[in-house]
């Protein structure tokens, strides 16, 4: 199915892309942007994951430099009976993640500074955890080339309102400015479109199967609520370089919007947390009190060093992990 959804995907990308390239240069434009998003394309299924990755700062580190990191990937991993994927961290104070990758043999996990100071060994792990559900399900293909051909579509289109706005179009063309200024405003929209309709539903289903191979739904659910109230405060200025990336992180580090509607590029964050909640109550588990689940934070700050607060010490173990 996942197959299915990228081929459809890469051919309404490539319509668009194809749009934008005809109202700037008529047919011929629109056959010169068939042929580059072909080569788009190829090149997007092969190394969209170190272009995005390379966005984003990220560095990858072994067992040497982050020894507890690499450890609960490989731990994870290897619960979620997945491929050893290369652990990468971001030099970014917004707490965040995402996964990258072709398929689970070529994938990779990033998390940034931000997380690992603000949350909890559990809480982290709840968040890895996700984003090997991520992987386990083959969204990472679907989420890296969308964010790389996307960007693209944005890109042509502000060419198109800075080059003439459409005066290279043959005479079959009768848009005109109205047209292209049509475009150039409609195509990013519809690609965004595009990453909406497929993170909303991916990103419950990356919970569900993450909170169960980390073991701990309300870690996760905790570590949602945590990471989208600081998103609001500590802006992600990598991110905002590149907005269509956006989808691709646990909770959208742009704008932070909380209202479930066809213009966030996630879920709305409470209805993650409730639904996690339930999941918990499947299995037994209950919400501990503000006080019990400030204890078991670590306190947001942290500490600064390497590794945060979660650093040492093993996580819980449920049952069901």
């Amino acid at each position: 199915m996942n197959y299915f959804r990228t081929a459809l995907l890469l051919a309404g990308l490539t319509a668009l892309f194809m749009g934008v390239g005809y109202l700037i240069g008529g047919s011929g434009g629109a056959m010169i942007a068939l042929l580059v998003a072909g080569g788009m394309n190829l090149f997007a299924y092969w190394n969209s994951d170190k272009m995005v990755l390379s966005m984003h700062g990220a560095q990858e580190v072994d067992p040497q430099a982050a020894p507890d990191l690499y450890r609960m990937v490989a731990e994870l991993a290897q619960r979620a009976q997945l491929p050893m994927p290369r652990v990468y961290i971001m030099d970014n104070p917004q707490p965040n993640a995402f996964a990258t990758g072709r398929n689970p043999e070529n994938a990779a996990v990033a998390v940034t500074t931000g997380l690992l100071r603000s949350l909890s060994h559990d809480e982290v792990a709840g968040v890895v955890a996700h984003e090997l559900a991520h992987i386990a399900n083959r969204d990472t293909l679907i989420m890296t080339i969308t964010a790389t051909i996307a960007g693209a579509i944005s890109m042509l289109g502000n060419f198109a309102m800075f080059s003439g706005l459409g005066g290279n179009r043959d005479n079959n063309n009768g848009l005109g400015l109205i047209g292209t200024m049509a475009m150039v405003i409609l195509a990013p929209l519809a690609a965004m479109l595009v990453q909406m309709a497929i993170s909303r539903t991916r990103e419950y289903a990356a919970d569900n199967l993450g909170a169960q191979i980390a073991g701990d739904p309300l870690a996760l659910a905790s570590a949602l609520g945590k990471i989208a109230d600081i998103a609001h405060m500590v802006p992600n200025e990598r991110a905002e370089q590149a907005p269509a990336t956006a989808h691709m992180f646990i909770i959208n580090p742009l704008s932070g919007q909380r209202m479930d509607n066809l213009f966030s590029t996630h879920p709305a964050t409470e209805n993650r947390i409730a639904a996690l909640h339930q999941l918990a109550a499947a299995y037994g588990q209950r919400p501990a009190s503000p006080a019990a689940a400030g204890a078991r934070s670590g306190a947001w700050g942290g500490s600064a060093a390497p590794g945060g607060p979660w650093g040492g010490g093993g996580s819980r173990r449920r049952p069901w992990g």
